[in-house]
């Protein structure tokens, strides 16, 4: 199975915490996901994503560039049944998994071989036209659309502040 992550799941050593083992029957590529945003949420360390037609009514004033309206995360394919029952689990009820298209940006790779470069900044997207076929994944969108804020939920940010808290020995669980 295959699913788009684009928020603490992003990270290699979250994830492997999240599904209990070490990730060695995965692969991963970087990612977009088109007509869609990401935000914070209020008080929480962990984003939402909503369809950007949602969020165009009741979170912006006036409509966004393309860029704005893309969510960048990463593909993984090789996920089992137990590790998606796991990722539900965790997901919880704040989101609602949903079957969409993204466009990887990379060929996929082992995750045991991803080198996660968090300070590299991302390249521009190319057109449309230039685009990698779509996929079919599913990933989990946010639910309460009034808990979102107008700021996008930035990884770097993430990783740099809070990301400690979420893998290693002094986890702890997210809520």
């Amino acid at each position: 199975m295959s699913a788009f992550f684009y928020g603490t799941l992003m990270h290699p050593e979250i994830l492997k915490r999240v599904i209990g083992n070490d990730g060695s029957h995965l692969y991963i590529c970087p990612a977009v996901l088109l007509e869609f945003t990401r935000h914070r949420i209020k008080g929480a360390d962990y984003p939402g994503i909503v369809p950007y037609a949602t969020g165009l009514r009741v979170l912006f004033d006036d409509e966004l560039d393309r860029k704005a309206c893309s969510v960048r995360g990463t593909m993984v394919t090789g996920l089992t049944a137990s590790d998606i029952a796991l990722l539900d689990t965790f997901e919880g009820d704040e989101y609602t998994k949903k079957t969409v298209h993204l466009h990887p940006l990379a060929e996929l790779v082992a995750l045991a071989d991803h080198k996660m470069t968090v300070s590299a900044p991302a390249t521009p997207l190319p057109p449309d036209a230039e685009l990698r076929a779509p996929v079919e994944v599913d990933t989990y969108v946010y639910n309460d659309i009034s808990a979102l804020m107008r700021d996008v939920w930035d990884f770097d940010d993430f990783v740099a502040k809070n990301a400690w808290k979420w893998y290693g020995p002094g986890a702890r669980a997210r809520g």
